[in-house]
């Protein structure tokens, strides 16, 4: 089958590998109809080389039609419409039962210290082949896949691997009291339906920042107060004080992560890791502060006193700078992780209705064959042609 694989730092290519087949009793394998390109893909394609090994099969936002089932698979039928989150849990085991499916005691990579098995990601997560392909190996089909009906076009559902429940979690880890505010760093797919979602469920005041013209332009269209960082970089606490009582977002939501904005000196040492031999490579991130923190440090200052700090960006380095004299004395709580996606599609999926009360169904900006997958991470990565979310056709 053709797949989207890793070959190098900004390098990846469709090749050719073997098709999945049914490895254990509670697999399913489907056939991909519709695949996400992730801003966790491109931490791949950038930043985090060092732990990809060359012909790793990329993605982990995939839907389909079940194709074979495992024979302990009771609950899935071959000709079903599935959609597939991108962390693999069992569904049985103390954190999967506690909601906590991203910590699942079965699939935890327990050899690197990790968390479950994620689809299409590093060898800190499994390794294990990803999405962005014409078919996919499911283990634990008959918990993890997620069956939606028949009849919309897929970007109704596939956000159901990802997005949806990400954003969500961000969201319900923020605590925004009803009527109260929120400041969302970052405007890409998970920040700007973290802001649909907040003012969904009650939120009076959002605000998203972001340097990107075209996406502070899609979040202001739907009720956003956007706020451009490259125009307000000195002054952001003044503008969010104006907007807030004086005091602050009642909440603060870091979507961006490691690859933020406006620190040079850490983005140079990203770079420098990158070029090092995988197992020098590895210790720098490991070890050393890597992370570039500018939106998190943001997000620190601009949420009021007693407010809640919602990390959903992912995060890297385990030495970085964390000011924990103001987090102290602000009294901020801060909640952050991998979405438990299984905790929360359940409760997502009634929201995907004819109304579409999330804006699902033109949420992507790009929909092209896997064939141009090389052309797809290379337009996300640069941010050209107003490219936002890109979903791909195998």
């Amino acid at each position: 089958m053709k797949a989207v694989t890793w070959q190098a730092k900004r390098s990846v290519e469709v090749t050719d590998v073997p098709d999945p087949v049914i490895e254990q009793p509670t697999d399913a394998i489907i056939k991909v109809t519709s695949s996400g390109l992730c801003g966790s893909d491109l931490h791949l394609y950038e930043v985090m080389t060092p732990f990809m090994n060359q012909g790793n099969v990329l993605g982990h936002e995939p839907m389909g039609i079940v194709q074979a089932v495992g024979s302990d698979v009771k609950n899935l039928q071959v000709g079903d419409r599935v959609v597939i989150p991108f962390n693999i849990a069992c569904g049985s085991c103390f954190t999967c039962d506690i909601g906590m499916q991203s910590q699942c005691e079965t699939t935890q990579v327990k050899s690197q210290n990790r968390g479950a098995m994620m689809f299409g990601y590093t060898k800190l997560y499994g390794e294990v082949p990803g999405g962005q392909a014409e078919y996919l190996r499911v283990p634990h089909a008959d918990y993890g896949a997620v069956k939606v009906p028949e009849g919309p076009a897929d970007d109704r559902f596939l956000y159901l691997s990802d997005v949806l429940p990400t954003a969500w979690q961000a969201v319900e880890y923020a605590h925004i009291p009803a009527g109260g505010s929120v400041i969302i760093f970052g405007l890409g797919p998970i920040g700007e339906m973290a802001a649909r979602i907040a003012r969904h469920r009650g939120a009076e005041t959002v605000i998203g920042v972001d340097v990107v013209p075209e996406r502070l332009a899609r979040s202001k269209a739907r009720g956003v107060h956007t706020i451009d960082l490259t125009k307000h970089e000195d002054d952001l606490l003044e503008v969010v004080h104006s907007l807030t009582n004086g005091r602050g977002a009642d909440a603060a939501i870091d979507a961006v992560g490691m690859e933020a904005h406006g620190a040079g000196g850490t983005k140079l040492i990203q770079h420098a890791a990158g070029v090092l031999p995988d197992a020098l490579a590895e210790k720098v991130f490991q070890t050393a502060g890597v992370d570039r923190l500018t939106a998190l440090l943001a997000a620190i200052e601009t949420v009021r006193r007693g407010g809640t700090l919602s990390i959903v960006g992912l995060y890297a380095g385990v030495a970085d700078p964390i000011p924990m004299d103001t987090l102290f004395d602000k009294q901020i709580t801060v909640k952050m992780g991998q979405a438990n996606v299984r905790r929360w599609t359940d409760t997502i999926l009634p929201l995907l209705t004819d109304d579409d009360p999330l804006g699902v169904d033109d949420f992507a900006t790009h929909r092209m064959p896997l064939a141009d997958a090389p052309r797809a991470y290379e337009l996300f990565q640069k941010k050209d042609d107003g490219a936002f979310k890109i979903v791909f056709h195998p």
